[in-house]
């Protein structure tokens, strides 16, 4: 599988550390429960489709990026900097 990193060009997969599910898993007052924590930690879902994966270029510019990738084929749609991301939902979250 091949990632194309936004500032390093395409590159083999092996450069990179997968770190899991992008989407956020605690928020607000949900993490002031052990429950809550519990499942942000051990309970995922495994979905078949597209879903956006963090992933860490470990071996080229050092930056953590969003893979949107299609779990069934392991095509990838979209790279994007993870923290373009974060910015985008805060300021989804201000508005």
């Amino acid at each position: 599988m091949r990632i194309r990193c936004p500032y390093c060009g395409e590159r083999d997969n092996g450069e990179f550390s997968y770190r899991g599910d992008a989407a956020p898993r605690l928020s607000g007052g949900d993490a002031d429960t052990p429950e809550a924590v519990h499942d942000a930690v051990y309970l995922r879902d495994n979905p078949a489709g597209l879903i956006d994966e963090l992933w860490f270029h470990a071996a080229g510019c050092r930056a953590w990026l969003v893979v949107t990738r299609d779990t069934s084929s392991h095509a990838i749609a979209a790279v994007v900097p993870a923290r373009a991301v974060a910015r985008a939902r805060q300021e989804g979250d201000a508005a």
